[in-house]
Parts: structure tokens; sequence; C-alpha cells
């Protein structure tokens, strides 16, 4: 069995404090500290303000007033007939 190999990062010359400091984070949030390490980078390096394409089109329909009846109305008057290819003759 071929497992894919995930990146490996190694942090030198971590005081001991900090180590101790990040110990107890990781025995708080009930992890260990490797996880708590990922966790942490992972967090640091993940956009704060990424936009949610469905977040998005929930805020974009809510202020446009859109209600589900309709959507209903917009499902029901689709043309369920699947599309026509396209000649370029």
């Amino acid at each position: 069995m071929d497992l894919l190999a995930m990146p490996a990062v190694t942090i030198r010359n971590l005081s001991e404090e900090a180590h101790r400091a990040l110990k107890i984070r990781a025995a708080h949030h009930g992890r260990s500290t490797e996880a708590e390490m990922r966790d942490i980078l992972e967090g640091a390096v993940r956009p704060a303000n990424r936009v949610r394409i469905g977040s998005a089109l929930s805020r974009l329909s809510r202020d446009a007033g859109l209600t589900n009846a309709d959507f209903e109305a917009l499902d029901q008057a689709r043309d369920r007939k699947p599309a026509e290819p396209l000649g370029f003759e």
C-alpha cells in the first residue's frame, strides 16, 4: 500500500518556555502537542476574511429579498431538457 507522504516541518531552537506553554495549550484542548502545532500553523496561514461561496450567495439572495417561494418559482420555470450541442460548421 502506497500512502501519500505529508510534508513535515522541524522547528529548531524553540525555547523551553514556549515548548512548555505549547504542551499546556495542547493538553487544554485535549490533543497532542503535534496536533496543537498543526492547528496553530493552519490557523495562521488561513485567510481571515475568506469568502465562502455558499455564504456569499445566501447573503446576496437575502439582500435582494428573495424567498423560498421565489426559488421554487425559478426552479419550476427553468427548462429541463438537455442543452443542444453547439455546431461550428
